[in-house]
């Protein structure tokens, strides 16, 4: 039996056949997106600012189109690269650890800042709030910054606890700012007497003269411990991963690009990594009671 289309059913079918030939054509040849995001230890704006000439450069580098995307908070930043929604994630040392623990071990940490090898926080209050020492702290209402941070909790807390003090035994209150620079704000505001936050970050502000620091001071700096890292997920191929760590450990301030990505990201230069220099850390957090 034979059957005969109508003209009109003819050309429609046609018609339908060449668009889902184009629309297969377009998804065949499109350009992959490389999705590039960070913790949150700013606000978004500041960022994006930091971020956008390294995603600029990494698409000169890799050859696809980069994409550098704000996370909400330091959770999100660990779900998006255990669940491979981006493909690489600067972190800090506790969501690093924090993302390879939910991942079954499969967050490789690629690049760190040479500084990141020796990193450090600190403790700031009012110059005149008569808090000189640790200990000074003791019935105060105190903060850290997201409960996720290396440098603005997890530490700093590690080292109340080795001075034997308790957060939530010695001070009044225990409060969460969510970012260093809601944390400095918190201590200037007179909402908190005293907190702990990233050491390059206070060094920032006070370079850029964002805070009076005959008003506001640092009291107490931290012994060095390892920190920052770009991080990927380990099913990415390994063509890609050692592209990428190339692509970060040839970046030098000798040229004009290199230099404007390197101080915006408070970096001298970027140095290899590996997961063994994050044990430390995770042995704070679970000394911590925070794993």
């Amino acid at each position: 039996m034979r059957f005969q289309l109508s003209g009109s059913l003819s050309r429609s079918l046609r018609t339908l056949t060449l668009g889902l030939v184009a629309a297969f054509s377009a998804a065949a040849f499109a350009q992959p997106v490389f999705r590039v995001t960070t913790i949150p230890e700013e606000a978004a704006t500041e960022q994006v600012r930091k971020f956008t000439p390294l995603a600029n450069y990494l698409e000169k580098q890799l050859g696809v189109k980069v994409e550098f995307t704000p996370v909400s908070d330091y959770p999100a930043a660990v779900e998006a690269l255990v669940n491979k929604r981006v493909d690489l994630v600067w972190f800090g040392g506790f969501t690093h650890v924090q993302a390879s623990l939910r991942s079954g071990g499969k967050i490789i940490p690629i690049a760190q800042r040479e500084e990141d090898t020796r990193f450090q926080s600190v403790f700031i209050a009012k110059t005149d709030s008569g808090i000189k020492t640790l200990a000074d702290m003791k019935g105060k209402d105190i903060s850290f910054g997201s409960q996720s941070s290396t440098s603005g909790h997890l530490m700093p807390r590690s080292f109340l606890l080795d001075a034997k003090i308790d957060p939530e035994k010695d001070f009044r209150r225990v409060a969460y700012s969510g970012a260093h620079d809601a944390t400095i704000a918190s201590v200037v505001s007179g909402r908190v007497a005293a907190a702990a936050l990233d050491m390059t970050v206070w060094k920032k502000f006070v370079d850029e003269k964002k805070v009076d620091t005959s008003a506001v001071n640092v009291f107490y700096t931290t012994p060095p411990y390892f920190n920052y890292n770009w991080s990927v997920h380990a099913d990415m191929p390994v063509a890609m991963r050692e592209k990428i760590t190339k692509a970060l450990l040839d970046l030098n301030a000798n040229t004009a690009e290199g230099k404007e990505i390197l101080q915006l990201n408070r970096a001298t230069r970027y140095v290899p990594t590996k997961p063994e220099n994050y044990k430390g850390l995770e042995s704070a957090a679970k000394s911590a009671g925070l794993l």
